[in-house]
């Protein structure tokens, strides 16, 4: 995978500029009021300081001001070689919503960024597993004699909420004890821009959460745990990262469904999606489940699909297999 280049200038340095105490007002903005993740405040600080960078190396003033149409398009083609078309979109898209944040200050009088125009990015697919692969996944833990009874009720538990609920990995590993309400069999979970919603628990997720919080405590260190309330505990006690879950996933993937790369939590989240869709559910609801924003994206699900009942219509269907693609000469 291509990399972009880092930045070079240190941050002391930047935060000295006029466009650096903006990029820094903007960070608090999209922390504080628009409560974007730790990750993608991360992309966006990335992003925004490799435009600081280049423009310091370009000479000139360094304000958000002097910054014209000219100069962005000058940062986007010398980050052009080293940056995919969707890479790029995702700069095209931080550098409007910074210069729009800065026009509604009163920093700038227009946004140069608005004349930019974004790559096409192919959306491709979401990856799933086949309903038997991921009831393969789910019970793998409990097969596993290389692991003992806490590790496998702890593995089964988070690949029944993965797959099970849906959930993303970063949601996973940010539950807290509080957030479990077993009783009415359904989590509390903290989405994508600080947004709460309910997730129900089915009875295999339910059963795996139950009798994984039997043997949390065991999962505990020479030293009391940083954080006490964390639902999942890694080796020592600490709270589990995304990098740990998505390793367990791998590892059951990798043993049972044939070494395939795309065993991963996401994958998981777009298996229990497809398969809900395939069973009937309605997109509203998927959507409601997965914390969607908008149905749009829900709506990828129905690609896939389409395209599954197309596989099987060319496999099974008579008419799929006439040679020259007509029919007895009769008219239909």
């Amino acid at each position: 995978m291509l990399r972009c280049a880092p930045i070079l200038i240190p941050v002391e340095e930047q935060a000295t500029t006029i466009l650096g105490q903006s990029l820094r007002a903007f960070e608090v903005y999209l922390e504080r009021e628009r409560r974007y993740s730790p990750r993608t405040l991360a992309t966006y600080r990335r992003d925004l300081w490799a435009l600081h960078d280049y423009l310091a190396r370009s000479g000139g003033e360094l304000s958000p001001k002097h910054v014209d149409v000219q100069k962005l398009r000058g940062f986007l083609g010398a980050q052009f070689a080293n940056c995919g078309s969707r890479t790029l979109a995702r700069k095209v898209a931080a550098l409007r919503s910074f210069f729009r944040f800065c026009v509604e200050r009163g920093v700038c009088a227009h946004n140069p960024a608005a004349a930019l125009r974004s790559p096409k990015v192919r959306k491709g697919l979401p990856r799933h597993l086949t309903v038997d692969d991921a009831f393969r996944l789910v019970e793998a833990p409990a097969a596993d004699k290389s692991r003992s009874e806490p590790f496998q009720r702890r593995d089964t538990a988070i690949l029944e909420l993965l797959y099970g609920g849906a959930l993303r990995v970063s949601e996973l590993t940010s539950l807290d004890l509080p957030d479990l309400r077993l009783d009415e069999r359904e989590v509390l979970v903290l989405g994508k821009g600080q947004k709460e919603r309910i997730v129900p628990l089915g009875a295999a997720a339910h059963t795996a959460l139950t009798a994984y919080l039997e043997v949390r405590d065991r999962f505990v260190g020479r030293k009391a745990p940083n954080e006490p309330l964390a639902v999942f505990r890694g080796r020592w006690g600490t709270r589990m990262t995304t990098r740990q879950v998505q390793n367990i996933v791998q590892r059951y993937g990798a043993a049972l469904v044939g070494s395939r790369s795309d065993v991963h939590p996401h994958a998981l989240r777009h298996s229990c999606a497809t398969h809900l869709l395939d069973a009937g559910a309605d997109l509203r609801s998927i959507q409601e489940l997965l914390g969607h924003s908008s149905l749009s994206t829900t709506q990828r699900y129905t690609h896939v699909t389409l395209d599954r009942l197309m596989e099987v219509y060319d496999r099974a269907h008579p008419l799929a297999h006439l040679k020259g693609g007509g029919t007895d000469g009769e008219g239909s």
